[in-house]
């Protein structure tokens, strides 16, 4: 089975790209989702976490609330590190699940899909890292339609992100989305084709 690491900064249409592999026969397996049940109620890094960073990070529910937690962490760099290592373990042994459980279901390929995965270099389970991208008035332009953000929130989260030019560094192959939804689709059909030609199938 073949896995392929997909990335991409806030808006360059990485999850619509997931979407159209996954149309084309991939399993994927978004990152983000993963650490979200780990989290949730009964996931494995809930009680741990929650130890480690006090009740103030759960909303009324009893839920834990990212923003909340991701403020106690922004600004102290041992306390992210903390979070890390408690988070990671988890989330890898049930991205390691999944990938069993494609390799079972005899799966061709598995895309990882998560957003900050070239920071290490990409993820070491993939064989290959595709990064989407796409030039940031474009970027910005998605962000005010899409979320509703001011200008200056959609720059604040593009400038809180990994930089363009260090996602692209590690990429196998780039995929550029610039055009239509359409032109995108055609474009992952191609790298798609071309993948299985390097599998030989």
């Amino acid at each position: 089975m073949k896995v392929i690491g997909l990335t991409g900064g806030i808006g360059a249409g990485k999850s619509t790209v997931a979407g159209f592999l996954a149309e084309l026969g991939a399993s994927v397996i978004d990152l983000d989702k993963v650490g979200h049940e780990a989290l949730a109620r009964g996931g494995a890094a809930r009680e741990a976490v929650i130890e480690a960073f006090g009740e103030g990070i759960l909303d009324e529910n009893g839920e834990i609330d990212r923003a909340r937690l991701g403020e106690k962490v922004f600004n102290d760099p041992p306390g992210l590190e903390r979070l890390i290592r408690i988070l990671h373990p988890v989330i890898d042994a049930m991205v390691n699940e999944r990938l069993a459980a494609c390799r079972r279901r005899g799966a061709k390929v598995a895309v990882l899909e998560a957003a900050a995965m070239p920071e290490a270099g990409g993820d070491p389970r993939a064989g290959e890292l595709w990064v989407t991208t796409a030039p940031e008035a474009l970027v910005l332009e998605r962000l005010k339609a899409r979320s509703g953000y001011s200008a200056e929130e959609a720059q604040a989260r593009i400038r809180n992100q990994l930089p363009a030019a260090a996602r692209l560094s590690h990429a196998d192959v780039v995929i550029e989305n610039t055009g239509t939804l359409a032109e995108l689709k055609a474009r992952v059909k191609e790298e798609w084709e071309k993948l299985m030609g390097r599998m030989g199938q």
